[in-house]
């Protein structure tokens, strides 16, 4: 089985193949929401694109979340920080999501044969469920509107070393080999390594410190977000 990793969405088509497991990145913030509302009891949730297309959502009933350049989107029940779905009212919903980067991610990648959501938070879960599937796999960073970022490049070397010294899978990827020397150098203090980031800036500037230190915490939330046709859901 063979790891590879591609820092941007726009670059997904550089590596689509089949019969491989994307893992979409976003872990300031997307990612880690998703991965803490289904630990919080959301039944489903729906990755689209677009405010106008959150806006038909919201239309219908739906719950929605929206979130552009870090901020909650005018009009919508929720953005895209974890503190948001650590709640009652988000248990047992359908919630239609979007956001500036992550859920353009899934959308890139929706082809794939299985997505699922990774990040810091559901860590352990992520090597586990994909060292049972027997698949290539391709972590697909969400990065920063299409450019590369640091902290989605150091999930995918967190996973990725243990897959290959501990289970045998392979790589031949440039991108996998940096994202894992990238990791090696932060794994002590992903915070502190990430002092100069540009996105940790961006959201210090909104005082989202508190999310950026809960969203490099590993392990609070072991559970997979998986891509069934629109929707995704925990997987068994």
């Amino acid at each position: 089985m063979n790891i590879e990793v591609c820092f941007t969405p726009q670059a997904y088509n550089l590596f689509h193949k089949p019969n491989t497991v994307v893992v979409v990145i976003d872990v300031l913030r997307a990612t880690s929401a998703i991965v803490t509302a289904f630990y919080n009891g959301v039944e489903k949730m729906i990755p689209i694109a677009s405010i106008d297309e959150a806006t038909e959502y919201k239309k219908q009933g739906f719950m929605v979340a929206a979130e552009r350049n870090g901020e909650v989107v005018s009009g919508f029940d929720l953005g895209n920080s974890p503190f948001g779905y650590m709640n009652n009212k988000v248990k047992g919903k359908t919630i239609a999501i979007t956001t500036t980067n992550g859920t353009q991610a899934i959308e890139a990648a929706k082809q794939a044969d299985k997505v699922i959501i990774g990040s810091f938070l559901n860590l352990d879960s992520v090597i586990d469920f994909i060292k049972n599937e027997n698949k290539d796999v391709l972590f697909l960073c969400a990065g920063w509107k299409n450019k590369f970022n640091l902290e989605d490049t150091l999930f995918a070397g967190a996973v990725a070393e243990p897959l290959i010294y501990k289970y045998g899978f392979d790589s031949s990827c440039d991108s996998t080999i940096a994202a894992m020397e990238l990791y090696n150098n932060a794994k002590h203090d992903l915070f502190k390594f990430l002092a100069n980031s540009s996105h940790r800036n961006r959201l210090a500037k909104l005082d989202l410190e508190r999310d950026i230190k809960y969203c490099l915490t590993p392990n609070q939330c072991p559970v997979i977000p998986v891509l069934e046709g629109k929707f995704l859901v925990k997987a068994n």
